[in-house]
């Protein structure tokens, strides 16, 4: 097999997303059941598929947010392709898409190196932590789909480096999802989000002004989860998210650094108690 034969391009539509997330979920990172259509629509040209002899042996998705921040993810060669220079074009295509942007990622521990390389520089490591659901609903949280958007988006901003309201419209209604947003004082404190995985429940996004709101903000979400398995990426340098999963008997499964290469944004980690997600950010 040629290099001549391996062809780059951008994908056509949301189902190809869903052969993106079954590659993920083969390699163990436990990606979310619905997520390829709130994916594919935060940036329809951000997702490559590399073909050889026509048949698709990795991919990528390289997400614009806007101009000035984008985000890389689902950086995967098939086993069998690894290591003859697939892998970098497709690499290349990504980095030449997002351009001059600000660029975010979540390595693991085999690549992190690589992306040194590429001028990725570690910010802090994302911890993957499991437990069991079943917990309690405070009454002071409420479906987060019955906030204003602005409010929403003006919270949702401390934690992230732009604005993401497309995705996070699509986020929080996905099928399944559970969304709750903490109200005191007619004042948004937190939200969090818990979704349908392949193994399980992934929470993400988990961001609350302090350890109190977390925690019923997670109560709230695992509370008819009961028995069933759930995960949490937390940021390592945030020591309340590591308080959270201690309380719950919580215990690492995986870890990922979030790297950039440029600066790393002015985002407020002691609100983050779970990352939204490791593939857009």
């Amino acid at each position: 097999m040629t290099q001549e034969n391996f062809l780059i391009r951008t994908i056509v539509n949301e189902s190809e997303v869903n052969l993106m997330l079954s590659w993920a979920a083969f390699e163990g990172w436990n990606p979310g059941k619905y997520d390829s259509q709130t994916f594919y629509y935060t940036d329809p040209k951000g997702f490559f598929i590399g073909e050889l002899n026509d048949q698709p042996i990795g991919c990528i998705s390289a997400i614009a947010y806007d101009l000035t921040f984008g985000f890389l993810g689902f950086y995967i060669v098939q086993s069998e392709f690894r290591n003859q220079g697939f892998g970098i074009q497709l690499w290349q295509k990504a980095m030449e898409y997002l351009g001059n942007r600000n660029i975010g990622l979540d390595g693991v521990i085999a690549q992190q190196k690589n992306y040194e390389k590429s001028g990725f520089k570690i910010a802090y490591n994302h911890i993957r932590y499991q437990g069991i659901g079943g917990g309690k609903i405070s009454d002071k949280l409420i479906d987060l789909n019955r906030i204003s958007w602005e409010e929403l988006i003006t919270y949702d901003r401390q934690c992230f480096p732009t604005n993401r309201q497309g995705f996070l419209h699509n986020w929080i209604q996905q099928k399944e999802t559970i969304a709750l947003g903490f109200i005191n004082n007619h004042k948004l404190q937190g939200y969090g989000v818990i979704r349908p995985a392949e193994n399980g429940y992934r929470i993400g996004a988990l961001f609350a002004d302090n350890f109190e709101v977390a925690d019923i903000i997670y109560q709230g979400l695992i509370a008819d989860k009961k028995d069933l398995p759930v995960f949490i990426d937390i940021p390592s340098s945030n020591l309340l998210a590591q308080q959270l999963v201690k309380k719950y008997a919580m215990y690492p499964v995986f870890e990922a650094a979030r790297m950039y290469n440029k600066n790393f944004p002015d985002i407020a980690i002691n609100k983050i108690f779970g990352v939204t997600s490791l593939e857009l950010g």
